[in-house]
């Protein structure tokens, strides 16, 4: 196949690895929200003037995050090669890309669920106290209903952070939408392809903006 020709991509391609961008998107996603939020959560529990402060957990969290998130995607992917062998056997293919994925938005969104929680009052989190409201109730009946549409916000910049990294994920052999890119539009010089993959990406990450914005403005109305 000789450089500049056109190698059009089939729909049965194009689907496939629209699948895979899809499930690599929704597995990552689901682990790194459960670690993000348990992450953003205590670090905001124990830092200085905390439910809970402790200084030790709130500085360990806080590196990490400010560590994981220095590092870019691309190379974070490559560096954890042996934990990610270690959890799922390969370092290549979907399953495998989950795994620096997760590493990889946990972090992030935990920051944005700290500061969606510090956006809240200080106001609010004395009133749940002088009530005699435990830690976790200061949690779930205050904060969170408070923080819910700042919330929402957090997690669909960190969706949207997640699909580009799904992309570049493509670059290891992790398949999905921008493993089309880089087979066909990059090393095949298929314009078709490119244009193809580089629409699908506007579309997927416009929707989830416009859902996610719906989503917290009726939240905040709530």
């Amino acid at each position: 196949m000789t450089g500049g020709s056109f190698t059009l991509i089939t729909a049965d391609q194009f689907f496939k690895e629209l699948g895979v961008t899809f499930y690599m998107l929704g597995v990552s996603l689901f682990f790194g929200a459960i670690l993000g939020v348990i992450i953003g959560v205590i670090v905001v529990v124990t830092r200085p003037g905390g439910a809970l402060a402790n200084r030790v957990v709130y500085t360990v969290l806080d590196v990490f995050i400010n560590i994981v998130r220095s590092v870019p995607f691309i190379i974070l992917l490559v560096a954890i090669i042996p934990f990610t062998r270690l959890l799922v056997g390969t370092s290549i293919g979907p399953a495998a890309a989950i795994v620096p994925l997760t590493v990889s938005i946990a972090p992030y969104i935990g920051r944005l669920v700290e500061n969606s929680l510090l956006e809240v009052p200080h106001g609010i989190t004395e009133a749940a106290r002088s009530m005699g409201a435990t830690p976790l109730q200061i949690f779930t009946r205050f904060l969170l209903p408070e923080a819910r549409g700042s919330l929402i916000l957090a997690l669909t910049t960190a969706t949207i952070g997640l699909v580009d990294a799904t992309a570049m994920a493509g670059t290891v052999g992790a398949g999905g939408i921008g493993d089309l890119a880089i087979s066909y539009g990059y090393q095949r010089f298929d314009g078709f392809a490119m244009l193809v993959t580089v629409v699908t990406l506007i579309i997927i990450v416009q929707t989830i903006q416009i859902v996610g914005s719906r989503l917290a403005r009726r939240a905040r109305r709530r």
